[in-house]
């Protein structure tokens, strides 16, 4: 199964590291490693690149924040080499996400002596800006046949687990992914929701919000970092969330 059929592709900036996923991906295929072994490591990965930022080691920050891009999206790509879709595992995928986004922001701001209040600002800023790409994308994705439909569009339920995991797993994870994103999801939902009538959204109009995609925001962190540019990453997701309200009005202007 695909995210998407092969007419509802776009150019995705935030998904560069796909093909090097598919490759690590079919790497494991015929191992015992499993895809939440795959969604573990990239959390390592996070945490050797936090490591690295309070070290002052830039660039090989950089390099393990990009790494965990890669391996974060060569867990869904061995669950669909496999074909054992999992709600237990994108739901984990998605907690270690918002762990490590926080820790990220956390020491950098920690690193820059910024005050907490810009801290906050920033990761709710970075927050809204994937919810409102993985919302649109998510629509997308329902829509589209033959689509990945494991991400629903609303979640207030706990899903009826797959075979392979337990509904106690599944309800465990979902319960801990609704505490963390469901503000999120309710705000961007809140600002534009008329957005779930949408049937297809333009190519153009997804690449160009695909740079609020989780993997485009790390892709600007580890850039910023070798650049000695540390100080100026609160401040640039504080500055950056200003064009959800761009894209939600290009949206409603030019997308019905």
């Amino acid at each position: 199964m695909t995210k998407l059929s092969a007419a509802d592709k776009f150019i995705d900036l935030s998904d560069y590291g796909r093909p090097l996923a598919k490759f690590f991906a079919n790497q494991l295929k015929n191992t015992p490693f499993t895809p939440v072994h795959v969604t573990l490591l990239f959390g390592i990965s996070g945490l050797i690149a936090i490591y690295c930022i309070i070290e002052g080691y830039y660039w090989l920050a950089g390099f393990f924040i990009i790494l965990k891009s890669v391996i974060d999206a060569a867990d869904g790509e061995l669950s669909r080499i496999r074909s054992t879709p999992s709600y237990f595992g994108r739901y984990l995928d998605s907690i270690f996400d918002i762990i490590l986004n926080f820790l990220f922001l956390m020491t950098i701001c920690y690193i820059t002596k910024s005050s907490v209040l810009l801290f906050f600002f920033a990761f709710i800023g970075m927050e809204l800006q994937g919810t409102l790409y993985n919302f649109y994308y998510v629509i997308l994705r329902n829509n589209s046949m033959g689509g990945d439909a494991t991400s629903k569009i609303f979640e207030d339920k706990p899903p009826i687990a797959f075979p392979g995991e337990t509904q106690k797993s599944v309800n465990l994870l979902f319960k801990i992914f609704r505490a963390s994103y469901g503000i999120f999801d309710k705000t961007i939902y809140l600002l534009d929701r008329n957005a779930v009538r949408i049937k297809f959204f333009p190519k153009l109009f997804m690449t160009l919000i695909s740079i609020y995609g989780l993997g485009f925001q790390l892709l600007i962190i580890a850039v910023m970092l070798p650049l000695q540019l540390i100080d100026y990453i609160i401040p640039f997701f504080i500055f950056y969330s200003f064009f959800i309200f761009v894209f939600i009005g290009i949206r409603m202007t030019l997308v019905k």
